[in-house]
């Protein structure tokens, strides 16, 4: 349940500084000189560490879990690199919503495994700590290692979709080659149209370049497949962007409906209200 809270607080609290925070300048076109490696990504501060990471998520976490992440830690640091107390504590940060440790423990055993599975977690858990984090040193730091991950992933399978969308989303969210990013995404659509993570990603880019159009239909075709609060949650945006205020509102609602969150939903609420002005 704490993790399902702390996700609603996400798209609803923090999604608009996610969304229009970062530079729009690259989706448009394309740098000169991409390559097809991290190089292009700028390097992470030295000190965004597992260690580091930890400390400021434990920060979030009531006093219990806190002692249980703990008792992992020491007992870790008794017998160094030892995969199943890495698993352990990786499964635990991810089960506290916390998934920048968590991502940096997957991401450590994908480097003794070379497993395809291994480096697909440690990807996915490294772009959702960039989404989930306001810090702009420990973002650089996550896509850089989102990056290597899913690169390798897709080494060992190609044409896996899962890991091609993950690359797409971390090329883009790393500035460096944002329309290769695009691109891949594109074919994921191509090859499977209902795609949920490819649509939702492609859509949210679209946001942030100002292609609230093709947003909307991005966001369109994942409610018709399944209702769930964050594709709503930009379709309103995406709606109120485009003058078209009778479509937010229906969307908000919906939003707020699927939440069943009343802290979130008077969020919503004040959304609404601005519009009815």
């Amino acid at each position: 349940m704490r993790k399902k809270q702390i996700v609603v607080t996400v798209v609803v609290v923090a999604i608009m500084g996610y969304l229009y925070s970062l530079p729009v300048k690259g989706f448009l076109k394309p740098k000169e000189n991409q390559t097809n490696t991290a190089a292009a990504v700028k390097k992470p501060a030295a000190n965004i560490t597992v260690a580091a990471v930890s400390a400021t998520a434990k920060q979030a976490l009531q006093p219990s879990f806190v002692e249980q992440i703990t008792v992992l830690e020491r007992e870790l640091a008794a017998a160094p690199g030892k995969v199943e107390l890495q698993k352990q504590l990786a499964q635990k940060w991810d089960d506290f919503g916390q998934p920048a440790p968590s991502a940096f423990y997957y991401l450590d055993i994908a480097r003794k495994s070379k497993a395809f599975a291994d480096w697909l977690i440690a990807g996915k858990q490294f772009n959702l700590a960039y989404r989930m984090s306001q810090d702009t040193a420990a973002q650089g730091a996550f896509v850089v290692n989102a990056v290597e991950a899913f690169e390798q992933a897709t080494k060992l399978q190609p044409e896996n979709l899962e890991a091609k969308t993950g690359l797409g989303v971390a090329y883009v969210n790393g500035g460096g080659m944002p329309m290769q990013g695009i691109a891949l995404l594109l074919d994921v659509v191509k090859k499977d149209p209902n795609n949920h993570d490819a649509l939702l990603n492609l859509g949210m880019f679209s946001m942030k370049s100002g292609q609230f159009d093709k947003a909307v239909e991005r966001f369109k075709t994942m409610v018709s497949q399944k209702e769930e609060v964050e594709p709503y949650f930009y379709l309103a945006e995406s709606y109120k962007q485009l003058g078209k205020k009778d479509e937010a509102i229906a969307a908000y609602e919906r939003c707020k409906d699927l939440m069943g969150d009343p802290v979130a939903g008077q969020r919503i609420d004040e959304y609404i209200k601005e519009l009815k002005k």
